[in-house]
């Protein structure tokens, strides 16, 4: 290929992506918003049929803390509301079994530390002064 086709398609290629990037950075589209907004509508409505008061009020106060674990446990509720497997209102008693299930399911990573024992430090030679 000649350097003439090269420089052609290199500025094709950069036309190409500065028009994506301008696409993308006009920000979220109102249909987008107005979309997102109807579905937390109707994830608010779902919820407050199935839940008790006070597991209601639990399930905000862990949004607060941990807000994908929230997040785990509503689409949890929902997927058993809809399959008919909820026959009455969530208690909190219930709730808290449910949070526990999730909590085992994602256990968080731990960090281990492991120091090697004689190994050659350097802050060892430090005491020596």
């Amino acid at each position: 290929m000649a350097d003439a086709d090269l420089e052609q398609i290199r500025k094709a290629r950069l036309a190409q992506l500065q028009q994506q990037q301008q696409s993308n950075s006009s920000g979220p589209r109102p249909q987008d918003d107005q979309r997102n907004q109807q579905e937390a509508e109707a994830r608010q409505s779902i919820l407050s049929q199935i839940l008790d008061p006070e597991a209601a009020d639990r399930l905000g106060r862990i949004r607060l803390v941990k807000e994908s674990r929230a997040t785990d446990v509503e689409n949890r509720l929902i997927m058993l509301a809809r399959s008919g497997q909820l026959r009455q209102k969530v208690t909190e008693d219930q709730l808290k079994g449910m949070l526990s299930a999730v909590a085992e399911n994602k256990e968080e990573e731990k960090i281990v530390i492991s120091r090697r024992k004689g190994w050659d430090d350097v802050d060892d030679d430090l005491l020596d002064l």
